[in-house]
């Protein structure tokens, strides 16, 4: 896979690694999915409770 310098950034920003970083160690990858998994459900929670809020 081809990789831009914003995707670099961002994952240099977002996880501390670099991106081919991530494509070479699977653990670093569980670790980063894991964590984009962790802070998606956080997400979707935050919204649910904000959707519920504007329903009352």
């Amino acid at each position: 896979m081809n990789y831009t310098p914003e995707m670099e950034k961002a994952m240099q920003q977002s996880h501390r690694i670099g991106f081919a970083e991530y494509e070479r160690k699977l653990d670093k990858r569980i670790y980063v999915e894991k964590r984009r998994q962790h802070e998606y459900d956080k997400c979707k929670k935050i919204v649910a409770e904000i959707d519920s809020q504007l329903h009352k």
